[in-house]
């Protein structure tokens, strides 16, 4: 195995373990029916978003590893495009992610009872709209990975 195929190597297995865990995370939230359950989804949420941190990371060093001994990827539309998405996405986490958790943190954190607030599911539709939007731009990079349509 060369070095460039190590590389590629890791990189698809990364895509496994960072991706794979992000388009479940929205399910788990949204099947709680009462607050220990959704405490507990957002517990696990938060033990799934390890494997995503990691996965994303390996993702973008050996994208851009192999990128670097490949010059010419540079020059592909679907590597800038697949690369600039992957920003877009990667950038979204501490801005408009963080931004729209903080609030059902604190939630999840404040409130008593059982019962679910209302106000939950104000604040989870804008949380869920964001992470669905970046779960397409994903299936649109592993879209453009696998065809390399330009």
């Amino acid at each position: 195995m060369t070095f460039y195929e190590v590389l590629v190597f890791i990189h698809i297995f990364s895509a496994i373990l960072g991706m794979g865990p992000g388009f479940v995370m929205t399910p788990i939230a949204k099947k709680a029916s009462n607050m220990t359950e959704l405490r507990h989804a957002y517990a696990l949420r938060n033990k799934l978003h390890q494997f995503v941190m990691i996965g994303g990371t390996l993702l973008l060093v050996t994208g851009l590893w192999m990128g670097l001994l490949n010059m010419y990827l540079f020059q592909q539309g679907w590597y800038l495009t697949s690369l600039i998405l992957f920003l877009l996405a990667l950038a979204s986490g501490p801005t408009v992610l963080v931004s729209s958790s903080k609030p059902i943190k604190a939630l999840l954190k404040e409130h008593k009872g059982e019962d679910i607030p209302a106000e939950y599911f104000t604040l989870s539709k804008r949380l869920f709209f964001y992470e669905h939007l970046i779960n397409a731009w994903f299936l649109i990079i592993i879209a453009l990975m696998i065809t390399k349509p330009f």
